[in-house]
């Protein structure tokens, strides 16, 4: 008898530990995660055995949830087994899941890790719910997937054909299309914050700021027809001619843009320079008419910048703006939201990558310390001053300052009577708000300017630049 349980222990570590169900990878880092970001890896499961095989269980803590395909492994033949992470807090996580399978004794051990880069709002997305497989993997590259994006007349609801589409992503326009009979455009997206023109003759333009990722794939634009003017159409762009060097497509995007956005600054301002400003090219930046500045931005990245509209105006208008600074220009950023820091030191305009790789990578959240802000960027406008130039501080926000605001107006007083003063831009900002924004613009010694739409974004911070830096 007890030989026999001998030989019974020794057939079942041979069989267990001979183990034919095989894991393609038993580790996976998912990097650091936004609060948008997929966060659920696939893993390919396989049976190389001649025999019929399970997956017993899944020990795991609370954090990991996962579905499988099947339970059983046919003989030859995969399954796949999705892990979704849910980390609650932020920072580094660790995950240690066991799966158990009929072919071993031994669990095959998997380890989840990464980082959470900012909490949830709410406390859920889209991703955190339970995994199913109509999504594509954590793993894999989430960015390939196909927007669609359909262009309609907003009373009729019917299809319009024939739209151009600019889409732009960080600053950066991406692609212009022409929407199809159908008044669709099928494209290859990026996942991200978003933001959408559109044109169509005899039809106002639209804009539409959207998060974009392989489940809100789906964009639908709505344009409202312009009964007034029928003869202004807007300029058409073949996107057939576009070179394939991706260089020259993007310059090919934004001279259409260049096109399509006629400049609609308004601005009291303009009333308050000479007659030979006005006759002035808007492109116009030369040093034998604008003294050199220096200019400190102080950006709102406080959680009500975080609609996709707000910040991607924002971004392109600074994008527009860095595109006109010259070599003996100078910028900085600041910004602000739960606290002030400084993004970026001072940098000469001849920098332009350097500063659009810092203004591309700025994300929203937290709460609005706009008067911290203000402080930080007088200081470092002070330290970069130019003596014989034109020194600024301009705030870029979509509201008040709310937050640690108290005694900015000293501040800004203060550093009037040494030459440098503040203007303030609002993006998108509610009409409560745009006195309050006038009367901070006015105590610094500035302008108000409004960026409400992508026109706005092309031409009004570049013009109010111009202003500040003309010589009389």
């Amino acid at each position: 008898m007890r030989s026999f349980f001998i030989s019974f222990i020794v057939a079942a570590i041979s069989f267990f530990g001979n183990g034919q169900v095989a894991f393609h990878k038993v580790k996976h880092d998912f990097g650091s995660l936004e609060s948008y970001s997929v966060r659920y890896v696939d893993i390919v499961v396989s049976n190389k055995g001649q025999k019929q095989e399970w997956i017993l269980s899944v020990k795991k803590p609370m954090e990991v949830v996962y579905i499988t395909t099947k339970q059983i492994l046919e003989k030859d033949s995969s399954i796949i087994i999705r892990f979704q992470v849910n980390p609650k807090e932020q920072g580094r996580f660790s995950y240690d899941v066991q799966v158990f399978t009929s072919d071993r004794a031994e669990a095959t051990k998997i380890k989840l890790l990464g980082s959470l880069a900012n909490d949830l709002n709410d406390g859920s997305t889209s991703f955190t719910g339970c995994p199913d497989f109509s999504s594509r993997p954590g793993g894999q590259n989430p960015n390939k997937f196909d927007l669609t994006v359909v262009t309609i007349d907003k009373t009729t609801r019917e299809e319009l054909g024939n739209s151009n589409v600019t889409m732009i992503q960080n600053g950066r326009p991406v692609w212009v299309k022409t929407t199809n009979k159908k008044g669709k455009i099928k494209e290859d997206a990026t996942l991200g914050l978003s933001y959408f023109y559109a044109t169509h003759d005899g039809y106002f333009p639209a804009e539409l700021g959207a998060y974009v990722n392989f489940k809100r794939n789906y964009i639908v634009v709505e344009l409202e027809k312009d009964d007034r003017i029928a003869e202004m159409t807007p300029p058409v762009f073949d996107s057939s001619s576009i070179s394939t060097n991706d260089l020259e497509i993007i310059v090919e995007i934004e001279t259409h843009l260049e096109q399509a956005l006629k400049p609609d600054f308004d601005t009291t301002a303009i009333a308050e320079l000479p007659p030979s400003f006005a006759e002035l090219d808007k492109e116009n930046f030369d040093a034998a008419h604008f003294k050199p500045i220096n200019v400190v931005f102080v950006l709102d990245v406080s959680s009500s910048m975080k609609q996709v509209d707000k910040i991607e105006l924002m971004k392109y208008s600074l994008f527009q703006l860095t595109d006109m600074l010259r070599p003996q220009d100078k910028i900085g950023i600041v910004t602000y939201a739960s606290d002030a820091r400084v993004l970026l030191n001072t940098t000469s305009g001849d920098q332009k990558e350097r500063i659009k790789k810092e203004v591309s990578e700025l994300k929203a959240f937290g709460y609005t310390a706009g008067g911290s802000g203000i402080k930080l960027g007088f200081r470092q406008a002070k330290r970069a001053m130019i003596p014989n130039g034109k020194n600024h501080v301009i705030v870029i926000t979509d509201g008040a300052f709310n937050r640690n605001s108290e005694d900015y107006k000293k501040y800004v007083r203060k550093y009037s009577k040494k030459g440098i003063h503040m203007s303030v831009v609002g993006i998108k900002n509610k009409s409560v708000d745009e006195q309050k924004m006038r009367n901070a613009a006015e105590l610094g010694g500035g302008h108000y300017v409004p960026i409400m739409k992508l026109s706005d974004a092309q031409h009004n911070l570049k013009q109010e630049i111009r202003m500040l830096a003309y010589k009389f």
